[in-house]
């Protein structure tokens, strides 16, 4: 059988379509339908989202009638979505499916217990186990056998067709009320695994769920109206009452209040929001009444360009889905033979008893389904991405998500990652012969530019209730500062560069600006004259530095006790970098820092790391705002973006995107990453250990349809609960 394209882009010139089939929720159903569809003129590309029961198809066909028939061949429905970016995200997400009466398969049970119970006591009537086995077998099995033929009849050899196999030639043997056992057992397993992996499904659908279906809108009469949210536009009017939840993305227009923003951000603390500021649908509202703005349609909100973002990055395959999947191709075919084997060699060349030896052979094919091995990996990255998206981390794929427990290095800028990016005045200095408004002048000065060096020092003078005065002949000094008339007088507001270009440093004044400029601040100078001067003079310095957040320094500590050594690459001087590295406890750092020079020392790092442990074991991280340091992500092994909640191109184009500027989420990724990995690894090993000593103890004379039941589901039923574990703290 030829295996169908691979899970790529649409190629050039080709469309896409995307299905829901409610039958499609596990590799089994996954393998018809790559079959059916991979051979298939015209289909360029197959994309399967098990989790969430969608399929994409790539094609070149005239219509899509031909896919949906395909499908249907297989006996399975679909029912077409809208391609992915023409709506909303809802679209994609199914509600749960139509609950299966449960009434067949307990009757089922009850035949099949009665069958024996009949064959235990020994009944008179010989027939009464063979029929009791029919009836069980038609209650709880006639659905397996139906996709087992389909199965077979697209020579595809998955569970129920082995199944139906294995019970057939059971029945042939003599063996009923185990066939009819085997087959309610079966039945009843795969009951409980469906509604295992709806919890994971319940997962992602939970996210689509935290934002409201409608939302109270200002109408033009003046009328408050609650209408659905997918229907209100851009530029329309909301409200927002204490205790409701965000419908929309928004700006606030009038009223105060507190949000609670974890859904979106992972702040486990509620933010202030006025006038000006931006609402993310989802969030909650704790205590005042809001309006706001609606600034983007449902289906480019916030928060479903996340669920987007998720529901891509669970249709990926991580590195070890995809191992498992090229495993999976070739052991049960593998199982299959040895089946064959073990039922003709025995009897042929030993002269074994032919039924027990067909026996422990239908014991093999129960035994050979790798659904527990495929099945595993899914549930176990769709868990950890759900966990991360309701903590504010945003993870991009599989890939991602498994190459963080390999973090050894991560590079970091510095403004707004590892400090706020908001300047402020840590401290001044009134030098001999200034005048006594000297703060007020520069603050002044300062009022007229908008340069965040500038708005610290007018801040912290608002702060000490100093008023600005009027300033006259202003002027604009590009790359040094401003200059200015107060009261008359010429003044001039700047950096070191325009004093030094004004002649008016000296060795004492030298020695101290460097002093300042050591312990990473910036130095703002007021200079200026007076009738009794020569010639204008300094007359006060200003210290200004963007402050180290708290979060950075637990965050830095974190990452050293993980391992992960710590590289800070700022456009700032070597001073300052130096500084603010060693109040942090980073380990390296490099001033003066262009964006190609974060690129090129990102790959030197990747480089030697590579060397030292080797391209698996040693991966390098960057950590920026998504844009500006794009070089330096894009050559890190993963990027990640702070801050970017409502950010377009920091979502899209990030390998993680951290939904707030709380660099403490990194080590939360780490440690889940490695989580993550202990669990894909136990299910792998749970899967093939119970596998393995029941084909043991089969090829030993010891096994049982029974027993191969339970080593089937019971380690398809391990692997699901396992992995689900993750879908719960990150710590």
């Amino acid at each position: 059988m030829p295996y169908p394209p691979s899970e790529t882009a649409a190629p050039a010139g080709a469309r896409t379509a995307r299905f829901r089939i409610e039958a499609m929720d596990c590799p089994t159903e996954e393998a018809l339908l790559r079959g059916k569809l991979g051979g298939m003129p015209g289909v360029a590309g197959l994309q399967f989202n098990l989790m969430q029961r969608i399929l994409t198809v790539h094609h070149t066909l005239d219509s899509e009638q031909p896919l949906v028939a395909a499908i249907a061949s297989v006996g399975m429905q679909a029912e077409t979505l809208a391609v992915e970016g023409d709506a909303s995200p809802s679209t994609a997400q199914a509600a749960p499916a139509p609950a299966t009466p449960w009434w067949p398969l307990a009757l089922g049970g009850v035949a099949a217990l009665a069958a024996e119970l009949a064959e235990w006591f020994s009944v008179a009537t010989p027939w009464l186990p063979a029929a009791c086995a029919l009836a069980a077998i038609a209650l709880a099995g006639l659905g397996t056998y139906r996709k087992g033929w389909i199965a077979l009849r697209n020579r595809n050899l998955n569970i129920n067709a082995l199944m139906s196999i294995a019970v057939t030639g059971a029945l042939l043997i003599g063996h009923w009320p185990e066939a009819a056992m085997v087959m309610v057992l079966f039945a009843l397993a795969e009951r409980i695994e469906a509604a295992s992996l709806d919890r994971a499904r319940n997962a992602i659908r939970g996210l689509m769920a935290m934002a409201p279906e409608q939302a109270t809108v200002l109408q033009a009469d003046g009328v408050w109206s609650t209408v659905p949210a997918g229907s209100v536009a851009p530029g329309a009017v909301a409200r927002l009452r204490p205790g409701e939840r965000v419908a929309l993305d928004g700006r606030v227009l009038r009223g105060q209040s507190a949000l609670d923003q974890a859904p979106i951000t992972g702040e486990s603390v509620p933010v202030d929001k006025q006038a000006g500021d931006p609402l993310f649908a989802g969030s909650i509202n704790q205590t005042g009444e809001l309006e706001y703005e609606v600034t983007a349609p449902a289906s480019d909100s916030t928060l479903a360009r996340i669920i987007h973002a998720v529901e891509a990055a669970q249709a990926s395959r991580a590195p070890t889905q995809r191992f498992v999947d090229r495993f999976a191709r070739i052991y049960t075919p593998a199982i299959f033979v040895i089946a064959l084997l073990v039922a003709v060699l025995p009897p042929l060349l030993a002269g074994g008893a032919w039924l027990d030896w067909i026996y422990k052979a239908l014991v093999l094919l129960v035994i050979a389904c790798p659904c527990a091995l495929v099945i595993s990996t899914p549930v176990t990255i769709v868990s950890a991405l759900a966990a991360a998206a309701r903590h504010g981390i945003l993870i991009k794929g599989g890939v991602y998500l498994e190459q963080g427990k390999s973090l050894r290095w991560l590079a970091l800028d510095k403004t707004g990652t590892i400090t706020h990016g908001r300047p402020q005045q840590i401290d001044y200095a009134l030098l001999p012969g200034a005048p006594e408004g000297a703060r007020a002048i520069a603050a002044s000065l300062a009022a007229r530019s908008d340069h965040p060096v500038s708005g610290a020092v007018v801040a912290a003078a608002r702060r000490d209730g100093i008023d600005t005065l009027a300033v006259q002949d202003f002027e604009a000094l590009p790359g040094r500062g401003v200059a200015g008339k107060v009261a008359g007088q010429p003044y001039w507001l700047g950096n070191h560069r325009l004093i030094h270009d004004m002649g008016l440093c000296s060795p004492a004044l030298e020695a101290r600006l460097e002093a300042i400029e050591r312990q990473g601040r910036t130095v703002v100078l007021l200079a200026g004259g007076n009738a009794d001067a020569d010639g204008p003079f300094v007359q006060a310095l200003f210290s200004v530095a963007d402050t180290v957040k708290q979060s950075s320094r637990d965050a830095i500590a974190e990452l050293h006790a993980l391992g992960v050594g710590t590289m800070m690459l700022s456009g700032d001087n070597p001073h300052t970098a130096q500084a603010i590295a060693a109040e942090v406890g980073i380990d390296q750092a490099r001033g003066n820092q262009l964006p190609q020079d974060k690129a090129e020392a990102v790959a030197a790092l990747t480089a030697q790391t590579a060397a030292q442990r080797g391209a698996k074991q040693g991966r390098v991280g960057m950590v920026g705002d998504g844009i500006n340091d794009a070089p330096a992500l894009a050559r890190a092994d993963i990027g990640f973006a702070m801050g970017v909640a409502g950010t377009d191109t920091a979502i899209e184009t990030a390998d993680v995107a951290l939904m707030d500027d709380d660099l403490r989420k990194i080590p939360a990724f780490i440690r889940l990453s490695r989580r993550t990995g202990t669990v894909l690894t136990q299910n792998i090993a749970l899967a093939l250990g119970i596998k393995a000593l029941f084909l043991a103890l089969t090829v030993a004379g010891l096994g049982t349809m029974w027993m191969a039941v339970f080593a089937d589901m019971g380690a398809s039923l391990l692997v699901v609960f396992n992995g689900l574990r993750l879908a719960g703290r990150l710590r």
